[in-house]
């Protein structure tokens, strides 16, 4: 196995953060964002020996920003996509005030924190072409779980390489209640946060799923 210093992976995806303006969004200061963060790297570097570099559609952990500390309208924007610099947008498609009711599924349990680390993240390109609702059933048998739009999020932010053609994801672990299933994909080129339904395949959509999270 490659070696992979995990401690220096997290102090980058905490300077991408920081570049992109995370703090001033979250109404902090650089040094008290850095703070908040800064116990999760004791969790990071607990896993790092199990750890495998990242590879194509495979990380091996995700810093995720809740929407409690900078929302969704603010945190899609600073997203581009590898070599671009269109901002990322989310689809009209969200009624106004819509978004803030699909609310991650409580069976994800969730770290109470305004600030986690997501663990064994995989794009899911496997289930593209599949129904949406049976890509959950099988993520969940192998004890995963989906991913939540906060977690998308932070898969493009840290690594825009995993958006690309024809290897988009749905976000399943982020739910309000009925058919449609939040998912990130390639509109003008950039990356757009819309939806899917539940039943409906797409070649292009994949389902994103996790190993675990810690607070």
């Amino acid at each position: 196995m490659t070696e992979f210093d995990a401690g220096a992976e997290f102090d980058r995806q905490t300077a991408t953060l920081v570049d992109l303006g995370y703090p001033a969004r979250a109404g902090m200061a650089e040094d008290a964002f850095r703070a908040l963060l800064a116990p999760l790297r004791e969790a990071v570097l607990a896993r790092a020996a199990a750890m495998a570099p990242p590879a194509e559609g495979r990380i091996p952990f995700l810093v995720v920003v809740t929407r409690e500390l900078v929302p969704l309208e603010e945190s899609v924007p600073l997203t581009t996509l590898a070599g671009r610099t269109r901002p990322g947008f989310i689809d009209h498609s969200y009624a106004p005030g819509e978004l803030e009711r699909f609310v991650s599924t409580d069976d994800l349990g969730l770290p109470e924190g305004r600030a986690y680390v997501v663990f064994d993240v995989d794009r899911g390109e496997e289930f593209c072409g599949a129904v949406p609702l049976d890509a959950l059933t099988t993520i969940a048998g192998r004890d995963r779980t989906p991913l939540t739009i906060e977690e998308g999020v932070a898969i493009v932010t840290q690594y825009p390489e995993a958006l690309a053609k024809n290897t988009c994801f749905s976000l399943g672990g982020t739910r309000m209640g009925d058919r449609r299933v939040p998912a990130l994909w390639i509109s003008k080129v950039a990356p757009k946060l819309g939806w899917c339904w539940e039943r409906n395949p797409h070649t292009w959509l994949g389902m994103a799923s996790a190993g675990c999270r810690v607070g």
